[in-house]
């Protein structure tokens, strides 16, 4: 079957496409909208759908509207209930199902062609328990646990794989969410409601958790596979933040807090679930799943061999999760994710010819990624740009900024180039067979969603990754699933004598992460970067500005 996911409701519009059970492209709205999490997650925005993803989705495989056999949207409204049934302070939320239950109507009119009696509405929850248990490698029977801010009327899915079937065992109902939960905190520290929590996560590694039996009143598992998480009295424990003011250390302290909570109701769920199911592999989406400190400590401490967790795993992913359940369910073998990079590409020729539109001076050398890894080596900053871009929020060797690990200084100039606060830590990318003398984690973690403690021999040599509390969050390359980039980081330890490269994405702040050529050359024009490596070119900073004495552009 050839079926088109789509997630649109919320927030992060994606689409995906799978055929025959394979996934084929998979690609969020931002990438080509350039706006920052395709829109707000605000009742009078859950009509947008992610039209240009969807249209080149299609265009990837060859396909037209008419050609599909099915169209999934990951939400359900027949499972819905008003928001004050369930508690939850949102007087516009009956938008969303009115957008919902029209939502065939509005995808024939971004799809033309397309019959609206194709579309299937999949349960939001489902969509991200697919996501990650039959995307996942060499998963088999697994256990499933989604967590995210919420659903229809949840908040949060146990189940499990068994076979192509996916059997629910436990969902908590709203009001208790531990995403709203740290959604709130998020706000009240002063930063972006529902896309800066990863900034709270980075935050709470500078604090201590001395507000943490407070917390524990009002965030706890209640020991039957659901939690209690609602009326935290932010307020109480510590004053807003305004997002124009420095955060103190008792943001931080209430951030730590928060985080320690988190990760003690989720180590709670991952044992009841493995208890009602005794599987070895567990598999994570949702939004909660990208707190890669949290996914750590489960991995680390709770009962499952293996944790898999889905690149995508915020609601972008469940694009691809309706896709493959209804792919499953219809009888197609769903085949595990081939990698993150499932969005655009552009051939050598089409890169040359961008250039040359642009005007800007560039060269071929013989091998970019020997080039890169002396110009890293010197110090600079480079940015990368090849092949597939990635789905979801990480970079990951396609879309990234790039820098010496060596030299603490970089971290602060990183953070400079990309307009970000300075508490936030950059990541290291490491070659996977040289991953265990440098890292403690598990591995190997290609999507860089969980930390690792760093061995103290070298803390000093690799300064620029280490984050405060002395662990980093890696991304681990496989050479025969990424040789450029492996290539690259060979290169750079011959010369440097360090297999780790700094890997962070390549954006700027408030900025979705450049996808195709045109954003490349923008960021690099815009921000002071040494080199972009974009394909098998290369341009230089030095090149393209002349000299001051000179004036003007070559």
């Amino acid at each position: 079957m050839r079926i088109l996911g789509i997630n649109a409701l919320f927030h992060d519009p994606a689409a995906a496409l799978v055929i025959d059970g394979r996934t084929v492209a998979a690609a969020e709205e931002e990438r080509f909208s350039r706006r920052k999490h395709g829109k707000r997650p605000l009742p009078f925005s859950a009509w947008e759908l992610p039209e240009k993803a969807a249209a080149w989705c299609l265009k990837r495989a060859g396909l037209r509207p008419q050609d599909l056999d099915a169209v999934t949207y990951s939400f359900d409204p027949a499972l819905a209930r008003p928001a004050e049934d369930m508690g939850l302070d949102d007087p516009w939320d009956h938008l969303r199902l009115i957008y919902a239950r029209e939502a065939p109507g509005f995808l024939r009119t971004a799809l033309p062609g397309l019959a609206p009696g194709i579309v299937r509405f999949v349960p939001h929850h489902m969509a991200h328990a697919a996501s990650g248990a039959f995307a996942a490698p060499e998963a088999g029977d697994s256990s499933v646990l989604v967590l995210d801010g919420r659903g229809e009327r949840a908040s949060h899915l146990a189940a499990r794989r068994v076979g192509d079937r996916l059997e629910a065992l436990h969902a908590q109902d709203l009001p208790h969410s531990l995403g709203l939960v740290y959604e709130e905190l998020t706000e009240h520290l002063g930063f972006l409601r529902s896309s800066d929590e990863f900034k709270v996560m980075a935050l709470a590694s500078h604090g201590t958790p001395r507000m943490l039996t407070e917390l524990r009143r009002h965030v706890y598992p209640t020991g039957d596979g659901g939690f209690h998480a609602t009326g935290v009295p932010w307020r109480e424990l510590c004053a807003p933040r305004r997002s124009d003011e420095p955060w103190t250390q008792e943001h931080a302290d209430v951030a730590a807090s928060a985080q320690a909570v988190l990760e003690e109701t989720l180590l709670d769920l991952v044992r009841w679930l493995h208890g009602r199911t005794h599987d070895r592999v567990l598999t994570l989406a949702g939004g909660v799943a990208l707190n890669c400190v949290a996914n750590s400590r489960i991995a680390r401490e709770g009962p499952f061999s293996r944790v898999w967790v889905q690149p995508a795993a915020g609601d972008a992913g469940t694009a691809l999760g309706g896709a493959l359940l209804l792919s499953a369910g219809a009888g197609d073998e769903p085949e595990p994710m081939p990698g993150a990079d499932l969005g655009r590409d552009w051939s050598d020729a089409e890169l040359g010819a961008w250039l040359k539109t642009a005007a800007v001076p560039f060269e071929r050398p013989p091998d970019i990624a020997a080039t890169v890894a002396r110009a890293l080596a010197d110090n600079a900053i480079v940015a990368w740009f090849q092949g597939r871009s990635e789905y979801g929020p990480r970079a990951l060797g396609h879309r990234s900024l790039l820098a010496h690990p060596g030299h603490a200084g970089n971290l602060e100039r990183l953070n400079d180039v990309k307009g970000r606060e300075q508490f936030r830590p950059v990541a290291p990318m490491v070659l996977a067979d040289r991953a265990a003398e440098i890292f403690d984690g598990p591995l190997p973690s290609p999507y860089m969603l969980f930390v690792h403690d760093v061995a103290p021999a070298w803390r000093d040599r690799i300064p620029a990754v280490v984050h405060v509390d002395g662990t980093a969050r890696i991304q681990t390359v496989d050479p025969a699933r990424e040789p450029l980039v492996a290539r690259m980081l060979g290169e750079f330890e011959h010369l440097t004598g360090l297999p780790v490269v700094v890997n962070t994405s390549l954006n700027t702040a408030g900025r979705p992460m450049v996808d195709d050529p045109r954003d490349a050359l923008e960021c690099f024009g815009s921000s002071p970067v040494d080199l972009l490596a974009i394909g098998p070119y290369a341009v230089r900073r030095g090149d393209l500005f002349r000299s001051e004495e000179a004036g003007g552009l070559r």
